[in-house]
C-alpha cells in the first residue's frame, strides 16, 4: 500500500536557507553523478553507487 501525504512547509528564514542550500547541493551532486554514469556507461544503481557514493558524501556533505 502506498500512502501519499501533502504537507506545507513553513520554515524560518534560517531553515529556508538551509533547505535551499541542501536542494542545490543535491541538484549539483545529481548532475555530477549523471556525468559519471554517461562517461562510464554505467547506469545500474549499485554499480554506479560504487563509483560515486563516497565522493557525493564527502564533497557535498550528503548521505
Amino acid at each position: 500500500m502506498k500512502l501519499v501525504v501533502q504537507v506545507k512547509l513553513l520554515p524560518t528564514p534560517e531553515q529556508a536557507a538551509a533547505l535551499e542550500a541542501t536542494l542545490h547541493a543535491c541538484n549539483v551532486a545529481a548532475s555530477w553523478v549523471s556525468e559519471v554514469a554517461f562517461a562510464r556507461g554505467e547506469f545500474k544503481n549499485f554499480a554506479l553507487r560504487k563509483h560515486t557514493y563516497d565522493t557525493v558524501k564527502s564533497r557535498w556533505s550528503l548521505g
